[in-house]
């Protein structure tokens, strides 16, 4: 038996991943001229509230580094603050303006609609692939 990359499971899994993400990239970069990290950033803490660059780090699977310019960018664009944390001043803390709460309401649209897309594009087979997702990641599976 020879190896064939094109039928490797996790060779397949990241080409889709690349290409849904960069189908969903070129919506956000249009509505907000956003790159991937900072998609990532901004849609994390929308979803947790304040919190350091560590956590971002691990939670996006994403560079400190990466995490770190993203998060100057959407500063820069008054997307997010920074902060010192109390607790340990080694950690930057990081929350959404009232400008960034307002993007990310309007991404969150778009992230819907693109997820409609997505699951329409499935069909019956999308419940099957969440399941399956979810069991590859660890998860317990989630609603499409």
């Amino acid at each position: 038996m020879s190896f064939a990359l094109d039928r490797f499971l996790p060779y397949r899994l990241s080409v889709a991943a690349a290409q849904v993400s960069r189908r969903f990239a070129a919506r956000y970069a249009a509505e907000a001229g956003l790159s991937i990290p900072e998609w990532r950033v901004l849609a994390h803490l929308a979803h947790s509230g304040a919190v350091s660059v560590r956590d971002i780090n691990a939670r996006v699977h994403l560079d400190k580094s990466v995490v770190s310019r993203a998060a100057a960018r959407l500063q820069e664009a008054g997307w997010v603050r920074k902060s010192g944390n109390a607790a340990d001043r080694r950690l930057v803390v990081l929350e959404l303006t009232p400008e960034g709460r307002a993007l990310m309401a309007r991404l969150g649209r778009i992230a819907e609609a693109f997820q409609a897309e997505l699951l329409a594009e499935l069909g019956p087979e999308a419940e099957a692939l969440d399941r399956a997702l979810a069991r590859l990641a660890g998860t317990e599976a989630g609603a499409p």
